[in-house]
């Protein structure tokens, strides 16, 4: 008879997902056990945090539940980075964490947590087996959770003794409601505010995230003529070279910007939950500019910006509704869409100094720009390093941007490490600072052992830049937690037994070019000037 381990492995195997990432814990054995045989590739992590960010990027790429597996207590507390990570990026996520033994549940056991008291305000749902007929039941609500709306990730508590245990419940099929359309008239409402508006902007956020997403936001934007935005950290979801590109909504948009969005006569937020950096502080849309807000989860619906019109309804599902309505637009609506568009333009530009302390991480971006394949998958980390990669390089789908939406350090190195074993055929490329190398950088032992074929790019500058740019704002000259002695880093990443090239200014420019049209795993240590990126006195 199957144990309750064995029916997650079925249900997880049934819905096409073949791998899961971990760190092994005696407290889930059996589900170990479980895995081994079946269909699904289980890759060993070096941290819990690691494992998670490299299931919420491979979630981005497949569309799929990414699923990491930890132990109790100390598992669970290093892995609730990803779970913050997948709430703020709406990324499907399914965290099964090994829990102590049924029989010592809320008594303060070893390792112990209460994951709903823990896990609730960032989950969207926290289930605990405490038998094992119920896991069956469990996982398939997991798996609805994360999908369902607007993606999110969900936990399962899973003591140690239930997953051993023989489960006599059958395996369930995975239930996901259809994508919602709005209704005919809603549909109707829209497309006429569409056609009367001369200086529309279309938003477009998460909901363009998923398979055929943005190919069906390129064929839309094209027969409305809509100038897309898009919504923080999602430059790849539209192409940044097309004439009806007006640039993202992100950290301190230049001001030109601001007050052309600002002169709007309809946004349409497509897909988006108009959090508080999309909408540039809670500022945007103003009051005044009409608003149509279309969200798959009503929550997010009219609480801070009301709307005109408010859909909760499926992005995708939207705009296949609007099919049988004629396209039409005011003729000042052209002019409008140059305007923006060059305004964006205008902020791509990089200035060719020359810095004393290495090299403008600005002149790397565009350097990746030029010689990135088409279908290449750049990942970042948090940190100053990754600003240009916003706003002075520009991509174009089938190229991926995977960076983390909520902020996190520690993303661009196990991410890269996931989009290389997802996609061996195409160049990835992992890009991270001396602060975010040293927390999850580990991982690209990973990505040696199974020799995945990526570039790891590591910019030193000796500094917590992005903090340090806030720091000389406010306190200038004081500089108080925010400076790095730094390894060697190039003898680091020479210990992975990789190939390694040194930048150490801009001559050395050509050996990265170089280096980035090698197989990997590779890595290249960049000299960053840390001047380039602060005020200037």
């Amino acid at each position: 008879m199957a144990t309750a381990a064995e029916r997650i492995v079925e249900f997880l195997a049934a819905q096409g997902i073949d791998r899961a990432f971990c760190v092994p814990g005696e407290s889930y054995i059996a589900l170990l056990d479980a895995l081994h045989g079946s269909a699904i590739d289980l890759v060993t992590c070096r941290s819990e945090g690691g494992a998670g960010f490299m299931a919420v990027a491979d979630a981005k790429l497949t569309g799929r539940p990414g699923v990491v597996l930890v132990s109790r207590g100390p598992g669970a507390c290093n892995a609730s980075i990803a779970v913050h990570t997948a709430e703020q990026d709406a990324v499907p996520l399914i965290l099964l964490i090994g829990q102590v033994e049924k029989r010592d549940l809320r008594r303060n056991a070893f390792q112990e947590v209460d994951y709903a008291g823990m896990f609730g305000g960032m989950a969207k749902w926290v289930g605990e087996a405490t038998d094992p007929e119920q896991v069956p039941e469990l996982i398939a609500r997991a798996h609805a959770m994360a999908m369902g709306g607007v993606p999110g990730p969900v936990v399962l508590s899973l003591p140690e003794d239930v997953l051993a245990m023989p489960c006599t419940a059958p395996t369930l099929p995975a239930t996901r409601p259809s994508p919602l359309p709005p209704s005919p008239a809603d549909a109707a409402r829209l497309a006429a505010l569409l056609r009367g508006a001369e200086r529309p902007i279309l938003l477009a956020g998460h909901g363009f995230e998923a398979e055929a997403g943005r190919e069906a936001l390129l064929a839309f934007a094209e027969a409305w003529q809509l100038p897309v935005a898009v919504s923080f950290r999602r430059q790849d979801l539209f192409p940044n070279r097309h004439p009806l590109y007006a640039g993202d909504l992100g950290l301190r948009n230049p001001d030109a910007q601001r007050a052309a969005f600002a002169e709007a006569d309809l946004v349409l937020a497509l897909g988006t939950r108009l959090t508080d950096i999309t909408t540039q502080g809670w500022s945007w849309p103003a009051p005044g500019q009409r608003l149509v807000h279309v969200c798959a989860d009503p929550r997010f619906l009219g609480w801070l910006f009301p709307a005109e019109l408010a859909i909760a309804a499926d992005a995708r599902a939207t705009i296949a509704a609007l099919a049988g309505e004629a396209p039409g637009a005011p003729a000042g609506r052209g002019a409008w869409a140059a305007r923006l568009h060059d305004l964006h333009l205008s902020d791509c530009q990089v200035s060719q100094r020359a810095w004393p302390d290495g090299v403008a991480f600005a002149e790397v971006a565009k350097l990746i720009e030029r010689v990135a394949p088409a279908d290449a998958i750049v990942t970042l980390d948090a940190g100053t390093f990754g600003a240009p990669f916003y706003r002075k390089a520009g991509w174009t789908p089938p190229q991926r941007l995977l960076v983390p939406v909520s902020g996190a350090m520690g993303f661009g190195v196990p991410a890269a490490v996931a989009a290389a074993l997802r996609h061996p055929e195409r160049r990835v490329i992992g890009l991270v600072g001396d602060g975010g190398a040293l927390m999850t950088g580990g991982e690209f032992a990973v990505a040696v052992a199974r020799g995945a074929p990526m570039t790891l790019i590591l910019s030193d500058n000796g500094s917590y830049a992005s903090i340090r740019i806030h720091q000389e704002r406010a306190h200038p000259g004081r500089v108080s937690g925010t400076s790095l002695i730094n390894p060697d880093f190039a003898a680091w990443c020479a210990a992975f037994r990789v190939p390694v090239t040194v930048v150490e200014g801009q001559d050395d420019l050509p050996a990265l070019e170089a280096a980035l049209r090698e197989p990997g795993p590779s890595a290249v240590m960049v000299r960053t000037s840390l001047e380039a990126v602060l005020p200037q006195q």
